[in-house]
């Protein structure tokens, strides 16, 4: 028998496909006990070596909060710039709820991650790869928990570490907005905007090989 009662496994498949990248939020501020347990999860995430390079700045300060703002509004300017053709499009859209949200963290890469060597000697990456785990346990919790997170990255590294007095070999990886939404998006709000569309899962798999652009089959759900 396993661990999991059917029902536990139904939630976890749920929560997975009702995760949203949320933009609207209510001003409300989180239950410090409900803010503990999704930092929990996020804790509890796996990582290369165990090395465990995550760590979370909880941002309360207004004018703080205000100028994190700044330095992503500065680079949302220059992304539409780069889009050329969709600057305009791109302008539109709302890509984050820093003013808004109840809570405001940012989560960053620890410095001295070069004496971490296990799992990273030829794929150094892999200390993002963990923090990224962390992340997304971070998000499931949340919206198992009825919260809605949005995961901002336009911003300046450099910037943003300066900012936040983060020492010489950190690096921040995301501005995560947390708290309570007015709704959840039916559907990812880049698809509801037209901006994008997920891809189908059988586009993106291969067997054995990756030597042609025919999909699998007869392995994937409704195949």
């Amino acid at each position: 028998m396993g661990d999991f009662t059917p029902e536990e496994i139904a939630a976890i498949y749920r929560v997975i496909g009702m995760r949203r990248d949320m933009r609207h939020f209510l001003p409300h501020p989180l239950d410090e006990a409900l803010l503990g347990r999704l930092l929990g999860a996020a804790h509890m995430a796996p990582s290369v070596g165990l090395m465990q390079p995550w760590r979370f700045i909880r941002v309360r300060d207004p004018e703080l909060r205000a100028k994190i703002h700044a330095l992503v509004e500065a680079e949302r300017v220059k992304t539409a710039q780069a889009l050329a053709e969709r600057e305009d499009e791109f302008m539109r859209l709302k890509v984050e709820g820093i003013l808004e949200c109840g809570e405001l963290m940012v989560t960053a890469l620890a410095g001295g991650r070069e004496a971490h060597i296990f799992g990273r000697r030829t794929m150094p990456e892999m200390d993002l790869a963990s923090v990224a785990c962390a992340i997304q346990n971070l998000w499931l919790a949340a919206r198992a928990e009825n919260v809605g997170m949005g995961w901002v990255s336009l911003f300046d590294p450099e910037a943003l570490r300066v900012l936040m007095r983060m020492p010489e070999g950190s690096r921040p990886v995301a501005v995560l907005c947390l708290g309570y939404v007015p709704a959840f998006y039916r559907n990812p709000m880049l698809e509801e905007a037209n901006w994008a569309h997920r891809l189908e899962l059988k586009r993106m798999l291969y067997t054995d090989s990756w030597t042609t652009d025919v999909p699998s089959t007869g392995v994937l759900p409704g195949t």
